[in-house]
């Protein structure tokens, strides 16, 4: 690609997420620079010019639920999944990943979280991290969770944190309702995200503590962030209520089999349902073991995510009934409002330059992170460093 400070994308039918029609993205030093229905005047030798010729441009995508060092371990050391590699990321339109440990917060910890979000940094993409993990007492860097967040720079809230699992803590209402007070603190004083990303396991509780600690306390609603709650009928069914007490929710790309809602019939029964469309995101697990228990807790199979779940919902979505401006926050704004990232999610003046393009078919053909091309024309430009 031509090394020019400034890329004019031209003729883009614009969704930031909001449907802006055909328009003009000037970007420079990593940012959008202006956004104008006329092509500005400019030099061409400053300027690298992508005619993009009326294909769809939207923000990148923002995966708040991704095991960077890999996740696993369930079976054996054995079967401890591999850290993911950057391009599985941007191949994928992603290009904001928020990194957390899950059942395995022992051989893996918090600083090897931070040090992979920061080897993502270091090679073209942003990168952000949650502090603990499943388990009681929580890991963390500084010893406590309002520290980690106040402290050090990529944590930017708490989880996963399991509730209603065998694999978890078993934790009572005070103990979530402590972190959830750390985190919530830790928001009000640095403007970070401070949520308590909850991982939601198969166990019949289902919801039940949320709803205590809602009921029994003054913590805001916005603090509790359950996801994988597509993964029982019954659990969505309680998800979906607790939005409209201001919870965000997320939907995992995963399969679900008989017992829950894939992803596609997950996010259309939330849209049919006339629930708030701002509280629900979608992440893929991305790089984290997808096990599967019998009633004992034997661990009967055993797959992993990758980030290219959550395209494929993407895609499928594509073909129903929703229009593009209806399901794409899912991807990209309402993550980054809940994540506190407001350069994120969004094509508009001084945000990040992260977006994607889809050719006719509706397929990522182009993306970039931070103002560089990580893919172009399908190729990957832009790969990790033992990739």
């Amino acid at each position: 690609m031509p090394n020019k400070p400034l890329i004019l994308i031209e003729n883009a039918n614009l969704f930031a997420p909001q449907a802006l029609g055909k328009q003009c993205v000037l970007i420079g030093g990593g940012k959008i620079l202006s956004i104008t229905s006329e092509p500005p005047k400019l030099d061409d030798d400053l300027v690298e010019r992508i005619d993009a010729k009326g294909q769809t441009v939207v923000p990148g995508f923002i995966d708040a639920h991704t095991h960077v060092t890999g996740g696993g371990g369930e079976a054996g050391f054995a079967t401890r999944v591999p850290p993911v590699p950057m391009s599985q990321f941007t191949r994928a339109g992603v290009t904001t990943v928020v990194g957390l440990l899950g059942t395995d917060d022992i051989v893996r910890n918090t600083e090897s979280v931070v040090a992979q979000v920061y080897a993502l940094r270091e090679e073209g993409m942003s990168a952000y991290c949650y502090t603990g993990g499943y388990h009681l007492p929580l890991t963390t860097l500084t010893g406590s969770v309002r520290s980690d967040i106040v402290f050090v720079d990529p944590i930017i809230a708490v989880g996963e944190f399991a509730i209603s699992d065998h694999r978890s803590s078993q934790p009572t209402l005070n103990e979530l309702l402590k972190i959830a007070s750390e985190a919530h603190v830790a928001h009000l004083m640095t403007g970070k995200a401070g949520v308590v990303h909850l991982h939601l396991g198969d166990g019949a509780r289902g919801l039940d503590l949320v709803r205590q600690a809602l009921d029994e306390s003054e913590i805001p609603p916005r603090v509790f962030n359950p996801t994988h709650v597509n993964r029982r009928r019954e659990l969505f069914d309680e998800a979906c209520a607790l939005t409209k007490l201001g919870c965000t929710i997320d939907i995992t790309a995963f399969e679900t089999g008989d017992v829950g809602y894939e992803p596609l019939a997950a996010v259309l029964k939330y849209f049919d349902g006339g629930f708030d469309p701002s509280k629900l995101t979608i992440s893929s697990d991305g790089g984290g073991c997808l096990p599967d228990f019998d009633a004992h807790g034997r661990l009967l199979r055993m797959d992993f995510a990758n980030s290219s779940a959550l395209t494929n919902v993407f895609y499928e979505l594509q073909q129903s009934a929703l229009a593009l401006h209806e399901y794409l926050p899912c991807f990209t704004s309402n993550v980054a409002d809940l994540m506190c990232l407001p350069s994120k999610g969004r094509i508009a003046k001084d945000c990040d330059a992260d977006l994607v393009i889809l050719n006719s078919a509706g397929e990522i053909d182009h993306v970039m992170a931070l103002g560089r091309w990580h893919m172009f024309a399908q190729q990957q430009l832009i790969k990790g460093t033992f990739e």
